[in-house]
């Protein structure tokens, strides 16, 4: 048995060694095929993200205070829901926007990189408090990386 274990770890040293070892070659391209998605129905998505976030907050702020059950729960979902826009807005951000179309070829890298790092620190304020202020600097956020990617009509 012993004998077994230590065959089956070696080769599993053996196996992982060999995918380190080869070397792996990288590619600047698209995490999901090209064309499919639309570069301003995201940032539209964002936006109605901000909106539900906005909305989330004045209701939370109804809502406190309020002891009885259904308040209370109609709260905790306010707050889920505020929480889960704001991480679809940053998840937007990183995995799409930072990953395919903010690049280091872009003349204007620096300002475009701060722009849609801000969107991101917007949306962790949001997620962190129940304020309209934070609400309002997410949606201004996300207005200022809108400009780097217009409609285009088909």
């Amino acid at each position: 048995m012993k004998q077994m274990r230590s065959f089956v770890f070696a080769a599993a040293l053996t196996v992982m060694g060999s995918i380190f070892a080869v070397p792996q070659f990288s590619q600047a391209h698209c995490q999901i095929p090209c064309g499919i998605y639309d570069d301003y129905a995201r940032v539209k998505l964002m936006q109605e993200d901000a909106t539900t976030v906005a909305k989330a907050v004045k209701l939370i702020h109804e809502l406190a205070g309020k002891a009885d059950a259904q308040s209370q729960n109609q709260l905790v979902r306010w707050v889920t829901n505020k929480e889960r826009h704001a991480q679809n807005i940053i998840a937007t951000i990183s995995d799409y926007f930072l990953t395919q179309r903010v690049k280091t070829s872009q003349p204007d890298y620096a300002e475009r990189l701060a722009k849609h790092h801000a969107v991101i620190v917007a949306a962790m304020v949001a997620k962190q408090n129940a304020d309209q202020a934070s609400a309002d600097a997410l949606a201004a956020a996300i207005d200022a990386v809108a400009p780097y990617y217009p409609e285009h009509k088909h």
